[in-house]
């Protein structure tokens, strides 16, 4: 197979708008019910994901929202047959709720990114595994196989993912901090929530002492034969960190209501501002300016990542074509996400307020904190964030375990139908 070339090779999968992700919607629902429970685990390589949704860059950048696309399927099937599809979209609604609650886990990663990348300079051996993994040398197949896909594609199948945790994990002894960075950077549906508890998990540290063990004869079935992998760990002993993670309340969703004349930002987090805006208390705030940014991308010592900037770029582009339309407002994608950049498109367009979804624990979290404070001390412009109900109803209950949520799923499935904000009045059985 030759890959695709040019700065959107991904697009050969994935195309980075909101009609692709409505289109790909419409083409899945069929299968969402029994035929996704059976078949969800296998993964049959880059050119055979009709087992699966391929929803997750959509959602992961609010192209399309959880409950709308729940919405769709329920209505397609019944909880029953859906319900392992059901299940899997609210697992990344407990990673992020359980990481709001517990940011510690995030700063502690972050921290211990920074440690692992420093030890590298003293660790020659170290530093040539590392390599050799990157390079697809490792002589186990599937996990060289999979490197090569990541970094063409931006996508692995859920199920390679895991494998691909545990074997760099307890095959090939290799920092999980390190790899989680890798697929946070690589893959186009990179989420900072999902990813590092998943690592977590598969190490040992998210349920303290449960690992996840990548074996042959699961690979070889779940792969239907593509490969054979040989020298595989054989046993995998969790690993042992301080527990980082003090519970802590969530934040406030909505500090205050926009005052005054007001813009909307949008971020890589949250790009639909139609459901954003709609039925909410931001849906009787007129809109007087659109704006969009981006987080740099940043150099990285673990692979090139101008697949997931590339597609992170044109879903803003297409995010912001539909806000200023939403909005029936100028739109301007602005250089960068960063105070200065804001403070002159706000003082440009006169505004005091400047209203954008609310961003979970992560890097674009963290730069609205610091932007926040600049805008109101350097130019007396407030920063409004609003959480969608969503996100509202069902982090309560991710504070611990996920089978806290689980048991809640029915509930949570009755609230959307009273958050019109959170569904999308298109039909996406329109788009086939």
């Amino acid at each position: 197979m030759t890959p695709a070339s040019g700065p959107l090779a991904q697009t050969r999968h994935f195309a980075p708008s909101r009609a692709a992700g409505l289109e790909r919607l419409a083409n899945f629902l069929p299968q969402a019910g029994a035929h996704y429970a059976s078949w969800r685990n296998h993964d049959r390589g880059p050119d055979q994901r009709g087992n699966v949704s391929g929803l997750s860059p959509y959602l992961r950048h609010r192209l399309l929202t959880e409950a709308e696309v729940l919405a769709a399927v329920l209505a397609r099937h019944s909880p029953s047959d859906a319900g392992m599809f059901v299940q899997e979209v609210f697992w990344r609604t407990y990673f992020k709720g359980h990481l709001e609650t517990r940011p510690g886990i995030w700063r502690a990663y972050v921290s211990g990114l920074c440690r692992e990348k420093a030890a590298l300079e003293g660790s020659s051996g170290r530093r040539a595994a590392l390599a050799q993994a990157l390079a697809g040398e490792t002589g186990i197949d599937c996990f060289d196989a999979w490197i090569v896909e990541l970094r063409d594609t931006g996508y692995l199948h859920n199920h390679a993912r895991m494998w691909f945790a545990s074997i760099w994990i307890f095959t090939l002894r290799l920092p999980w901090q390190l790899g989680a960075d890798l697929f946070l950077r690589q893959l186009i549906d990179g989420d900072p929530a999902s990813n590092t508890l998943s690592w977590r998990w598969v190490a040992g540290l998210h349920t303290r002492g449960k690992t996840y063990l990548a074996t042959a004869q699961n690979i070889r079935v779940c792969t239907d034969g593509r490969f054979d992998p040989r020298g595989l760990a054989q046993h995998a002993a969790p690993l042992e960190e301080p527990d980082p993670a003090p519970l802590e309340a969530l934040k406030p969703a909505l500090q205050m209501l926009p005052q005054g004349r007001t813009g909307l930002l949008l971020t890589e987090e949250d790009l639909h501002a139609p459901s954003l805006l709609a039925g909410s208390v931001l849906a009787g705030c007129p809109i007087a300016a659109v704006t969009g940014a981006s987080l740099p991308t940043e150099a990285s010592t673990l692979g090139a990542v101008r697949l997931p900037a590339a597609f992170r770029h044109a879903a803003l582009d297409d995010g912001l074509a539909l806000a200023a339309a939403t909005c029936v407002a100028p739109a301007l994608r602005l250089p960068s996400l960063s105070a200065q950049a804001i403070a002159a498109w706000a003082g440009a367009e006169r505004l005091t307020t400047v209203v954008t979804a609310y961003a979970p624990v992560g890097p674009v979290a963290d730069a609205l904190a610091d932007i926040a404070r600049a805008l109101l001390r350097e130019h007396g412009i407030t920063l409004v964030q609003w959480r969608r109900p969503f996100d509202e109803h069902a982090w309560p209950h991710a504070m611990r375990g996920y089978f806290a949520l689980k048991t809640r799923i029915p509930d949570l499935i009755a609230s959307l139908a009273n958050d019109a904000s959170d569904r999308s009045p298109i039909d996406p059985s329109a788009h086939a």
